[in-house]
């Protein structure tokens, strides 16, 4: 899905719980991808996970309150989120190290 830079918001987000090793990544993957946004999402080496997202401004929040409900055999305790310049990323969401 093409993005227009001026329609289209971009995140960091860092989110913290306990949400490694319970699909955490692999849940932002999915609800990412069911709502057409672009970006990655990483364990960090501190038991958070971060990443960036990019899309409509209505998806990014909608996402945002994906992440912060996480998956069920997590337990997110915060989610931080900034804003960053848009890139007009059209590449599809995906897990990286």
């Amino acid at each position: 899905m093409a993005t227009n830079k001026s329609t289209s918001r971009r995140i960091r987000f860092l989110v913290s719980g306990d949400v490694h090793g319970v699909g955490f990544r692999a849940f932002a993957v999915d609800r990412a991808a069911g709502l057409g946004l672009s970006g990655w999402v990483r364990n960090t080496w501190d038991g958070r996970v971060e990443g960036e997202a990019e899309g409509p401004p209505h998806k990014i929040v909608e996402f945002v309150g994906f992440l912060e409900r996480g998956p069920i055999s997590s337990h997110v305790e915060a989610v931080v989120v900034g804003d960053l310049p848009t890139m007009g990323e059209v590449s599809p969401f995906r897990i990286t190290r």
